[in-house]
């Protein structure tokens, strides 16, 4: 019964997540009446409303980076111990994420013009991406991690012209030549 604690943990937050985007007034699925398991443009009205989308590729660099640091901060925890709070974590950044004040945000300074945030299915696959990255991160060691994350990003500038680092750069310090380069997909 023991080792069913963190899983029982991981499941609570993502469950108090889904409840808590609801009451801010998210959507459970697409207002499209579709359910996809994966939308793939990253700029089309499908992206941030189904399971899994290109920045769900930012969501599994989260769980490289709260592996990495929670195995530093926490290394003597039990790994799974140390995956439900990244879960937990990230659980509470998709609540955080979908704020009114992040939805604005991201409108203003970032290539997400349009942006009305996720719907809770995408929440939960952004959670559930992150619990992946943290798995991937923990198998790979912290040497091919990084190579990992480092062909992520790059992967991510080319494909969609948005990264996890680019994204998180364009929230806090904005910068024009940067957005323009992004708008110009």
């Amino acid at each position: 019964m023991r080792r069913g604690w963190p899983w029982l943990a991981m499941a609570a937050a993502t469950m108090i997540a889904a409840l808590q985007l609801r009451q801010q007034g998210r959507l459970w699925l697409c207002e499209c009446g579709r359910v996809l398991v994966w939308a793939g443009d990253a700029w089309g009205s499908d992206n941030s409303q189904h399971l899994f989308d290109p920045y769900s590729f930012t969501h599994v660099l989260h769980g490289f980076v709260f592996c990495g640091v929670l195995a530093l901060t926490l290394g003597r925890a039990a790994w799974q111990w140390r995956l439900a709070l990244a879960v937990s974590i990230e659980a509470l950044w998709e609540v955080f994420e979908n704020s009114a004040f992040v939805i604005r945000r991201y409108r203003e300074a970032t290539l997400a013009l349009g942006y009305q945030g996720d719907t809770i299915i995408n929440s939960a696959g952004d959670i559930f991406a992150c619990a992946l990255g943290f798995a991937l991160a923990r198998r790979l060691g912290l040497r091919r991690a990084l190579v990992a994350f480092a062909i992520t990003e790059l992967v991510l500038l080319v494909w969609i012209r948005d990264s996890l680092l680019l994204n998180v750069l364009m929230l806090l310090y904005p910068v024009d030549a940067i957005k323009a380069w992004q708008m110009n997909h």
